[in-house]
């Protein structure tokens, strides 16, 4: 591999050759004067060069051989742009196919730039060495944990249910015998969901000898159907039985495979895009079940996914759950119902795929076949939401156990519409079928939450856990009280003085700055990214919620240089400046990004403690004094609020009052909220009959 190019390399970048955690980088570099010093970056983020820092890892013995693939990921990153890395890569992975004799249809990277063209021939080279698959992996995998906000993929264990799914529904099998399989996915991005319909049927076609599966995909975006189909074509050339063909394009609005119909259609679209084509595709003839609203681009993908599906053929699409109750698509939906189009809906835990904090929902449809009989007279509905880890994240997510449940309901149902007795199967708990007519209300609301009675089980275990939080919160609400009741406010004397926070700015007490309008093509709504930071805005705190959003750290460090972002760090105090949602709190952890109306206070710890302004700050009386009620947004004049005239030494015992006052508050909060759990559970068990009466 050619060394004429030196790259600049992160500290996690660092980390990751040397096989360490981060911790143990920044530890080199404060032990080590030796340490090489960054040659670009900031002071938060660091950049070194490669080549330096390997010479010092092998001279400290900190590693014994650095692998080829390792270097070449810096390479990559040296390029900058997302679009030039991966197409990049699709290149490197078109020239390793070709070199391998393998038969693909990857299309050749032919304005590349100079630089890229070299990381090119440097990743063949490596390749030779590491192996051509192996190298491509392993870079597409870093290639996509670095653009992880920008590029939406299917977990490798979702796509595999999704499409185990297809099969069960398709009468346990790819349909006719020997028949070939084609398997479609609209909006494809690296292939995922693919693979996993090749890897799926290849397992069935082993045991009968069928034909090998024709997997076709479309993206918008070039460079992703590049990237699948170059590992589509290593997954071919590696004995996996699938023969692909990628294409970019429109599926919306120039689908580039719409002479195609398909056994299966399997889908992750994208969500809440608003530009998909509404106005240009009006009288489209895919609009079986009615035109799409505008602001319901999923039902676009569901009805173009049906008009791609030969009679009888299954889709099973990945979706947002409010697709499943949003009243723009009542309708839609009450047609999909009456005709038989729409299976089943299964709701996962949060956390199985991109958002994560949103529990999304799987839609199995199959287009009616022309000389069927009745549509099917109930709809399959499964809440596996509440399957282990749903409530803490995508690696808390159990997915054999996930798996498994939801495909022993799918296996237990009869997807046919006939109604079986003696061999059929009992549904398992958290599974129901219900009969269409009951959903086809003013509503028509698919949510599965809504129709699946909670098990006793799952009901119970939330009972015990509650109480455990409730008595866990009483003994914290115990001791902040003794401590608050043993004050004395008996003092009297003259008025104490004050000042306002305009006056402590002018003294350079404290800094003010106000939060800002934020750029929303910057802003992500998922779960948070290594190095993102949190953004809060006034809507957030009225829906008592946390951050409703994160911007990359690169983003805020840039836009926090230039004045564009304010940005509250640990031990400023930050107010909401307006009377609805009026809060004061000194910001702990983690910097967070604030939204207009919201305030940032960074005090000079020498004259001020930050626990000492925020309370003096968050008192009621002192925000009515402060309040302007000239509009209906009644706002909170945050330079008018006063603050107690002490020194730095008498501030202190009012400072651990409030900060003992603040944990009070946020204590009995939690205890009213799981107060109200408690009493919804207990009020719907005993009505539901579940109490439990012992043998004596």
């Amino acid at each position: 591999m050619s060394d004429s190019i030196d790259v600049p390399v992160t500290l996690a970048g660092i980390a990751r050759i040397a096989g360490v955690g981060r911790a143990a980088v920044s530890n080199w570099r404060r032990r080590h004067d030796s340490f090489p010093t960054p040659v670009g970056g900031t002071d938060t983020s660091p950049q070194f060069s490669l080549a330096a820092v390997e010479r010092w890892l092998y001279a400290h013995g900190k590693i014994e051989r650095i692998g080829l693939r390792e270097r070449l990921w810096p390479h990559y990153e040296a390029l900058g742009e997302r679009a030039v890395m991966g197409a990049a890569l699709a290149e490197a992975g078109r020239r390793l196919l070709a070199a391998e004799g393998a038969d693909q249809a990857v299309p050749e990277q032919s304005l590349l730039p100079e630089e890229a063209a070299q990381v090119v021939d440097e990743t063949v080279d490596a390749a030779r060495h590491e192996g051509g698959r192996e190298t491509f992996d392993f870079l597409l995998s870093r290639w996509l944990d670095a653009h992880v906000r920008q590029v939406s993929t299917t977990p490798a264990p979702l796509a595999r249910l999704m499409a185990d799914i297809a099969l069960a529904v398709r009468a346990g099998g790819t349909g006719d015998g020997d028949a070939r399989t084609t398997v479609l996915d609209p909006a494809c991005g690296v292939g995922g969901l693919l693979m996993a319909a090749g890897e799926g049927i290849g397992e069935w076609g082993a045991e009968t000898n069928s034909t090998a599966p024709a997997l076709l995909g479309t993206d918008l975006d070039p460079t992703l159907a590049a990237l699948a189909a170059a590992r589509l074509g290593f997954a071919r050339a590696g004995g996996g039985g699938m023969d692909a063909e990628i294409r970019a394009g429109d599926s919306l609005r120039a689908d580039p495979h719409g002479a195609v119909r398909a056994d299966i259609v399997l889908g992750n679209p994208p969500f809440n895009a608003r530009d998909w084509g509404h106005e240009e595709l009006a009288t489209d003839p895919r609009w079986v079940y009615g035109l799409p609203p505008r602001t319901e681009p999923e039902l676009a993908w569901i009805e173009h996914a049906l008009a791609r599906l030969v009679p009888d053929g299954v889709a099973v699409l990945l979706l947002p759950p409010a697709v499943a109750s949003r009243r723009a698509g009542r309708r839609i939906r009450g047609a999909l119902l009456r005709t038989g189009a729409l299976r089943g809906v299964v709701a996962l835990p949060a956390g199985a795929a991109q958002p994560h904090s949103v529990s999304l929902q799987l839609w199995i449809l199959r287009m009616p076949a022309s000389d069927s009989g009745a549509p099917g007279e109930r709809l399959f509905l499964l809440d596996a939401a509440t399957s282990q880890g749903a409530a803490r994240g995508a690696q808390s997510i159990d997915w054999p156990r996930l798996s498994g449940r939801v495909l022993d309901a799918v296996h237990a149902h009869s997807w046919s519409g006939e109604r079986k007795t003696g061999a059929r199967k009992q549904l398992p708990e958290g599974c129901v079928t219900v009969p269409v007519m009951d959903l086809l209300d003013e509503q028509t609301d698919l949510t599965p939450a809504r129709h699946v009675p909670e098990t006793a089980v799952e009901a119970q275990a939330k009972l015990h856990e509650s109480w455990g939080r409730l008595d866990g919160l009483l003994g914290e609400v115990r001791g902040h009280s003794r401590s608050l009741a043993a004050i004395d406010l008996s003092a009297s004397g003259d008025a104490a003085s004050t000042v306002t926070v305009s006056d402590l700015d002018r003294a350079h007490a404290l800094k003010l700055r106000q939060g800002q309008t934020l750029p929303g093509e910057l802003l992500h709504g998922d779960a948070l990214s290594d190095g993102a930071v949190p953004v809060l805005s006034v809507p957030d705190l009225v829906q008592g919620e946390g951050p409703g959003g994160w911007l990359a750290g690169a983003e805020v460090e840039k836009g926090a240089s230039t004045g564009s972002f304010t940005v509250a760090e640990p031990g400023d105090v930050v107010v909401a400046g307006v009377e609805r949602a009026y809060r004061v709190w000194v910001q702990e952890d983690t910097p967070l990004v604030l939204g207009p109306q919201l305030y940032a206070l960074r005090p000079d710890r020498e004259l001020l403690d930050p626990w000492f302004l925020a309370g003096c700050l968050r008192a009621p009386a002192n925000a009515r004094q402060a309040g302007s009620h000239t509009s209906s947004s009644a706002r909170i004049d945050v330079r008018k609020l006063r603050v107690l005239q002490l020194s730095l030494a008498e501030q202190r015992p009012y400072a651990a009052a409030f900060r003992e006052l603040l944990a009070l508050e946020e204590s009995l909060r939690s205890v009213a909220a799981v107060g109200e759990d408690l009493l919804r559970g207990l009020g719907d068990g005993l009505a539901a009959g579940r109490l439990h009466r012992s043998r004596r």
